[in-house]
């Protein structure tokens, strides 16, 4: 076998996208709509949660019928949890990789973090983009805070957008202040119990991480 078919033949690695954000944003909610719309585009996947000591969210993800069981890794950290997204992401990276070798056909694998604050970011070593998400209950000022999540990710996502007129949030204003602290990098509105915005962040996803048209 010659160099060239080696290397036409030699394995893709799948894309790695980190879905980060503090307790009760709705990172899981995100993970299960975007499960079936990536798949329904044709993007073979898989998914990583991260918590404490429990493998919880994995197991939400197994039984919800979305994806096949065995696509689903769980790391418990045992710690902070962006200890092991970020200082030492050697658990994700060897989870990650177990998938592919299991999966050798995934294109994209969505790494979820635990819980965490607005200081939570993901290495570069672990992931090739990733996605923050934060909800209006959390109060409009999040923006203005000026957290290093929702200020380096790549996309940051508001959700739960329906509760705004319900906690005294101006929506509108909560956006252009994110946008303006993101020097107008991406920022996109969903709400993920109803499924809306969902195809936005899955067009980010193919155009940014898949490189499809």
């Amino acid at each position: 076998m010659n160099v060239v078919t080696q290397i036409a033949t030699k394995p893709v690695a799948a894309a790695r996208v980190g879905i980060g954000g503090p307790v009760g944003s709705g990172k899981t909610a995100l993970v299960e709509r975007l499960i079936p719309a990536l798949q329904a585009r044709g993007i073979d996947i898989a998914v990583i949660t991260n918590d404490l000591v429990t493998a919880e969210d994995a197991e939400r993800i197994r039984r919800s019928g979305l994806i096949d069981p065995e696509r689903v890794s769980a790391v418990e950290a045992g710690a902070c949890p962006h200890t092991v997204i970020r200082e030492d992401p050697t658990l994700n990276i060897e989870a990650a990789d177990a998938l592919e070798r299991r999966f050798p056909g995934v294109e994209l694998i969505l790494i979820e973090s635990g819980g965490d604050n607005l200081a939570s970011t993901f290495s570069r070593d672990l992931t090739d983009f990733w996605l923050f998400v934060i909800d209006v209950a959390g109060g409009d000022d999040i923006p203005r805070k000026r957290g290093p999540g929702p200020i380096r990710c790549d996309v940051l996502i508001i959700n739960k957008t329906d509760l705004a007129p319900h906690v005294g949030v101006d929506l509108g204003r909560m956006h252009a202040e994110a946008l303006t602290v993101r020097a107008n990098r991406p920022v996109l509105l969903t709400n993920c119990r109803r499924g809306e915005g969902i195809d936005a962040v899955v067009a980010m996803i193919e155009k940014d991480v898949l490189f499809r048209a």
